[in-house]
């Protein structure tokens, strides 16, 4: 979780000299499982919405004619 190599204004930018320091202090691997489950949650949140639009707009297919028989 080291983003300081990214930021131009290293140790004087708000995010790598106060932010990231304290992330790096509390942030621990059940931290990461929460927020790695959360974005599949969230994925799979989408993926419902976007099959159920394909299923709504979809035609819908008949299986078969119903013939009766004597």
């Amino acid at each position: 979780m080291d983003e300081k190599a990214n930021c131009v204004a290293g140790s004087n930018c708000l995010i790598c000299g106060t932010v990231m320091p304290l992330l790096n202090k509390v942030w621990v691997d059940a931290t990461q499982n929460h927020f790695r489950n959360s974005q599949l949650e969230f994925l799979k949140g989408v993926r419902s919405l976007i099959d159920f639009q394909i299923n709504r707009l979809a035609p819908q297919e008949t299986k078969g004619t119903r013939v009766s028989v004597e």
